[in-house]
């Protein structure tokens, strides 16, 4: 018997669909639980590295990585952002792979999709601040943008608040409107959807949850439409204008460490001096640990950031791994048979 011989688990979107991994409500649950252990200091969170190919479009491939010490795994999620891919070529802006690692030996033990991951956390994490920022009965919510991860959100929103009943949806074309309400209202039967024509302040005006999912880098977000008692879930970059965030109650980020350094707007008027350390209210961990209050009043405005945290993302992945594992699903791919030079032809292979 080879002792040397590496394999690993390869799963596509397919193979992660069909082993029931689309489900935001446990997904949620790993976003809480994963904070309560980076409270706990049970994760390793080291900076991402960032290629932008384009300033102005922001296209970019990422490397997160991060390790749970508790599962003993560690991952990386390496994801492209290309925005402008859906006007030039009709896909997609946003692909990602995984690849998850044991940390006892250190080989790896899957590659796989991470596109449904990272969608499924940016909704996730929007929908565990809306459970504890958002009015219990909001019933009403409002989008600026209609991607993937506008899509994702508000499959969250309503695990989070089960009473929201309307969503108007604004968007570039209506096209990208009513696809949306196309792919969204066989899933979510209960809901009322309104395409807003391209008219941002149809969607968002006297909105108790406002979403913004866009790749602008502009203002697009009006304070005078961000009612009291609403509940704000800040996506992107440069998507609201400054007066948002300076009339609101409660600032609260996924990780304010990380945002301050980004170009998301409360990173913006930080660097300007128009905010500071002290105008946070809470990371969303605190939340979750009861360490920091959630929403305190019905007419609190709530401003909610999240950039993304890779560890998020590795755990969402290793769950999804275990789930289509137990599920069958997959494909076991040889890494090496053996080392290197314990191949029998070696000396016909080398070349000097």
């Amino acid at each position: 018997m080879n002792s040397h011989r590496v394999d690993f688990n390869y799963f596509s979107q397919e193979h992660l669909l069909s082993a029931g991994c689309f489900d935001m409500q446990k997904i949620m649950g790993v976003v809480e639980q994963t904070l309560l252990d980076f409270e706990r200091g049970s994760i390793m969170f080291p900076e991402k590295i960032v290629q932008i190919f384009d300033q102005r479009t922001q296209e970019r491939i990422n490397c997160l990585p991060a390790t749970m010490l508790q599962e003993k795994i560690c991952g990386m999620k390496w994801v492209s952002v290309f925005p402008e891919n859906p006007r030039k070529y009709d896909l997609q802006s946003l692909s990602a792979i995984f690849v998850l690692s044991e940390i006892e030996r250190g080989f790896p033990v899957a590659v796989m999709d991470g596109t449904l991951a990272s969608n499924m956390r940016v909704g996730a994490v929007g929908a565990v601040a809306a459970k504890y920022l958002a009015k219990e009965n909001s019933e009403t919510i409002g989008f600026i943008g209609a991607g993937e991860q506008a899509k994702m959100h508000l499959l969250a929103m309503k695990v989070a608040r089960p009473s929201l009943k309307v969503c108007r949806v604004s968007a570039l074309t209506a096209t990208e409107e009513q696809e949306f309400i196309n792919q969204l209202s066989p899933i979510l039967t209960d809901m009322e959807f309104i395409a807003a024509n391209g008219h941002a302040k149809t969607a968002m005006d006297d909105a108790d949850i406002l979403v913004t999912a866009t790749s602008a880098q502009a203002p697009l977000l009006k304070a005078e439409w961000v009612k009291p008692g609403a509940f704000y879930s800040h996506i992107g970059g440069w998507e609201d204008e400054y007066a948002v965030v300076t009339q609101s109650d409660k600032i609260v980020c996924d990780d304010w460490k990380t945002v301050m350094h980004r170009t998301q707007t409360l990173s913006r008027m930080y660097k300007e001096g128009l905010i500071g350390n002290h105008d946070l209210h809470a990371d969303l961990h605190e939340l979750v640990s009861g360490h920091k209050a959630g929403r305190e009043s019905d007419d609190e405005r709530i401003y909610f950031n999240a950039v993304g945290l890779s560890y998020l993302d590795v755990a969402i992945a290793h769950t999804m791994y275990q789930q289509a594992k137990a599920a069958g699903v997959g494909q076991s791919l040889e890494l090496q048979h053996e080392m290197i030079f314990e191949h029998a032809d070696i000396a016909s292979k080398v070349r000097l």
